[in-house]
């Protein structure tokens, strides 16, 4: 289900990028662990280079692209040392089921602090006043400049790094105003921001500072509409990402004096050519992308990369994927039995189902948290198995390949369940009708297979499941057990349930090994059976 190996073998990792070596250290002195420092490679010898690695370490110089990908046979991870991912190809990667880790926290003081640092430079003209005295000159009065306090700040976006830098900017007496459509009204107060429309706020501010991430809702967020909305006074500042910003619109803002000034620490081109318009002007700050570039950062988006790769590869924590559900160590540790279940369930429903998989609907009941998803995930694993491959589809991209294959999984939190407090259940639909199973855990964790369309049922999901559709009368269950018997079958478990006396009933049989296909046309040929069908479960 998600890379793990017997700890006899290492897992592997390059390292493709120039990473603080101290912030290697889980991984460095951990002998489960053998790292490959290759920095610096690009086209076939980076796709050389990945091929037989389990993960493999980037920062914002190294390009992972779909060609990367191409010979990563066994790769389960890439781990991206700061928060940006626009440098990795992430549809290819989660085609491939590689779960995309990055390391949000290191770098958020370094880059809050930038930010201010670039807001300074701006109203008080620091660059422009040191290039003067680096030329001769004692202009005091051209570089009159204005103060920070009591100017309003508009942040596009409050989060981890604008939520630094507002309480930065509060410090400086600064009034501060966010865009930001993912921050409640409550969380605003407490960071003491007022929340407006986008356009309200660029209306208001004194100076805009930019902090979300490259996406197609935010790429050109800032473009020359939003521009012509901002004071003649009004200074921008991007050291987010690239891209956000319509550099072409902004230098023509610049150059005609419509604002006040910017400054950049990111571009839509990087590196920001030498005959880019934007170098040509006084009134713009531009520095070539520094927001980590500390050691501090460094060491930091190092330490939690490490830290995330080797949690992912160990533990199955995906808490830090951009691509797959969001699942912590200690809760991965708790879910595991669950997922696992649900994958047995989407194997035996895949297994019952008369037609190629079309929808999917999975349900839980249950008291934890943020599970639905990688239940559903975990369902679609066994679901799909048979039809991609066991080794084709994991936690990672088993909801990106159903639904490449035209499946549509709905996921339901259901109410709870009477009889279980951790409740799964699988419903699919295929061009020759329905299936629908059920599992639950039981004390201690321990599975159980309790539902097989409208049956009630109590069998541990292991090993090999067959399951007989027949008419409920006398003889049945004894000439099933007599053709196992004289097959040499030996049976763990025999469920027999039905829905009233002398209708259909059900039989779930575990057995120690699959039945060959003479005991299965054997079984298939007793008077009154419907339907015979067998699962290896595991």
């Amino acid at each position: 289900m998600w890379g793990r190996r017997a700890m006899s073998a290492a897992y592997r990792v390059l390292v493709a990028d120039a990473i603080a070596p101290e912030g290697l250290a889980p991984l460095r002195q951990d002998d489960r662990f053998e790292l490959v420092e290759r920095p610096g490679l690009a086209g076939a010898e980076l796709a050389q280079a990945i091929a037989g690695m389990d993960a493999v370490l980037v920062r914002s110089a190294t390009r992972i692209t779909r060609e990367s990908l191409a010979l990563a046979d066994r790769l389960i991870v890439i781990g991206r040392a700061g928060v940006g991912v626009d440098t990795i190809d992430v549809d290819a990667a989660t085609e491939r089921g590689v779960a995309v880790l990055t390391a949000p926290a290191g770098n958020t003081v370094s880059a809050a602090e930038l930010t201010l640092a670039l807001m300074l430079s701006l109203v008080r003209h620091v660059p422009a006043a040191d290039r003067s005295m680096r030329a001769g000159h004692w202009d005091r009065n051209r570089f009159n400049g204005s103060e920070l306090h009591g100017k309003t700040l508009a942040l596009l976006g409050a989060g981890r790094i604008g939520g630094e830098v507002a309480r930065r900017a509060r410090a400086f007496g600064m009034h501060v105003t966010a865009y930001d459509p993912f921050l409640d009204d409550a969380r605003a107060r407490e960071m003491g921001i007022e929340l407006g429309a986008l356009d309200a706020v660029l209306c208001a501010a004194d100076v805009v500072s930019v902090h979300v991430p490259l996406n197609e809702a935010t790429a050109g967020l800032v473009g020359e509409s939003q521009l012509a909305l901002l004071k003649p006074t009004a200074f921008l500042v991007n050291a987010a990402r690239g891209g956000v910003v319509d550099e072409r619109a902004l230098y023509e803002a610049l150059a005609a004096r419509r604002i006040a000034g910017a400054a950049l620490d990111v571009y839509e081109r990087e590196p920001l050519p030498a005959d880019d318009p934007l170098r040509s002007l006084e009134n713009v700050v531009l520095t070539p992308h520094l927001g980590a570039s500390t050691t501090e950062a460094q060491r930091g988006v190092a330490l939690e990369i490490a830290d995330a790769v080797r949690a992912a590869l160990l533990e199955g924590d995906l808490t830090r994927a951009v691509n797959a559900p969001a699942v912590g160590r200690e809760e991965m540790r708790r879910l595991r039995p669950m997922i696992e279940l649900a994958g047995r369930l989407g194997r035996l429903g895949a297994a019952l189902l008369d037609g190629a998989l079309q929808r999917a609907e999975v349900r839980y009941a249950g008291g934890a948290e943020g599970a639905l998803r990688p239940l559903a995930a975990g369902a679609m694993i066994g679901a799909m198995s048979a039809a991609v491959g066991r080794a084709s589809v994991n936690l990672v991209n088993a909801l990106h390949v159903a639904q490449s294959r035209g499946v549509h999984v709905d996921q339901v939190l259901a109410a709870p369940h009477g009889d279980f407090a951790e409740y799964v259940e699988l419903r699919l639909t295929g061009a020759g009708g329905e299936a629908r199973v059920g599992g639950a855990l039981l004390a201690e964790g321990h599975p159980r297979l309790v539902l097989i369309g409208d049956y009630r049922v109590d069998v541990v999901p292991l090993g090999t499941l067959v399951v007989i559709r027949n008419q409920d009368a006398p003889g049945v269950i004894g000439r099933v057990g007599t053709i196992l018997g004289e097959a040499g079958v030996n049976i763990g478990e025999y469920h027999q349930a039905r829905l009233s006396a002398g209708g259909s009933a059900l039989a779930a049989v575990s057995v120690d090994g699959p039945l060959p296909s003479p005991v299965l046309t054997a079984l298939r040929e007793i008077p009154l059976v419907l339907d015979v069908r067998q699962v290896q479960l595991d």
